[in-house]
């Protein structure tokens, strides 16, 4: 079985690798418009969600074939386990949940790539780039700090079990829809990207991707909705709103997603707030890494929390480049960026929706 464990993470290094690639090579091929170079990178696309899956088949056939030798399976998994929590040990822990964002964000890259075939296809190459680019930073912190399929020196009779507060239906419910949020947000921040990459600054991208913030904005308040109802059975709290910090910071990103997504038909529909939609996406994105960053790094004392470890730091690191990159993209294109209209009166219908994307983002 130990052999199953060492493809999987041959698959994971060779899907960081590939996953480099393709962001590197999407973004050169379509700068200097080398149509070979964008095809190579779109092939390197499939070949990293194809080697996302083997990892996580590897994975969770070793949660199935009970493989007491693989660290996070002893951890997560025991002999006597129902087979339905064995499952769901793929993202009961820290190092499986990550590689089921990292699958997820593979097979959405698949669906963007497939997509532009048909349109945008001057800007996909940018979206794919970007999203590329976040898969290896996850790729690379899977493999050289969060492995799932790292090997015990000897291998245990018997595993540690799924934590009893996990046994429950709630466990395919409230982490996958959450995560599913969290992963979906990354479409519509790529697309926000390669708008300012490109220069092409009208609105787009946010016709592109309306369906797919709506998508994860549901799947962001349902995480919210069946957590908070998990919390109350399983937990006791006997609260609606006694929540700890993780659940806060999850509940953040769904603010100002809805602040977003009611901003964006004031662009469309009258070229109005274009920078505040752009900030609105970037903080949107940056929330749901800072959700992850709380839940991994050991920093507050929750129910949801892991032990301190590099992974904290390193999501750090990706929060603080994301604001970076983008603020300054952001800040390049401002001339462009300018309203068409301005606020007719403080009573207009455009600064009643203005009032309350500033209430939410207040909240």
């Amino acid at each position: 079985m130990t052999e199953i464990a060492d493809l999987g993470y041959a698959a994971i290094l060779t899907a960081f690798a590939v996953a480099v690639y393709a962001a590197i090579a999407a973004f050169v091929g379509a700068r200097a418009r080398i149509h070979e170079l964008w095809l190579s990178a779109r092939n390197a696309v499939f070949v990293t969600f194809g080697l996302t899956s083997i990892a996580s088949a590897a994975l969770v056939y070793s949660f199935f074939a009970r493989d007491f030798g693989i660290r996070y399976v002893a951890e997560h998994s025991s002999s006597d386990l129902p087979l339905v929590y064995t499952f769901a040990g793929w993202w009961a822990g820290q190092d499986g949940s990550l590689l089921f964002w990292a699958w997820v964000l593979s097979l959405l890259a698949v669906i963007v790539v497939l997509q532009g075939q048909k349109r945008n296809r001057e800007q996909i190459p940018y979206v794919a780039a970007v999203m590329m680019g976040i898969l290896a930073y996850f790729l690379g912190v899977i493999a050289f700090s969060a492995n799932p399929l790292e090997k015990l020196p000897v291998a245990l009779s018997e595993g540690a079990g799924l934590n009893p507060l996990l046994r429950t239906s709630d466990m395919f419910s409230h982490p996958l829809t959450l995560l599913l949020g969290y992963v979906m947000l990354t479409v519509p921040f790529a697309f926000a990207m390669a708008a300012l990459i490109t220069g092409r600054l009208d609105d787009w991208w946010i016709r592109s991707t309306r369906r797919w913030t709506l998508v994860a904005w549901l799947f962001l308040g349902l995480g919210n909705l069946l957590g908070m109802l998990w919390a109350y059975r399983v937990l006791g709290w006997g609260g609606y709103w006694a929540w700890d910090p993780v659940e806060n910071a999850s509940f953040m990103p769904w603010l100002t997603a809805t602040a977003f997504l009611h901003s964006v038909m004031i662009q469309q529909r009258r070229g109005m707030l274009k920078v505040w939609n752009m900030v609105l996406i970037i903080v949107t994105f940056s929330l749901s890494l800072f959700g992850t960053l709380l839940t991994r790094s050991g920093l507050i004392s929750s129910v949801h929390s892991f032990a301190m470890g590099a992974v904290g730091p390193l999501f750090l690191v990706l929060i603080v480049l994301v604001l970076v990159d983008s603020l300054w993209l952001l800040w390049a294109r401002l001339p462009g960026l300018r309203s068409e209209l301005r606020l007719a009166s403080m009573l207009s219908r455009e600064a009643s929706f203005l009032a309350h994307n500033l209430l939410l983002v207040g909240v």
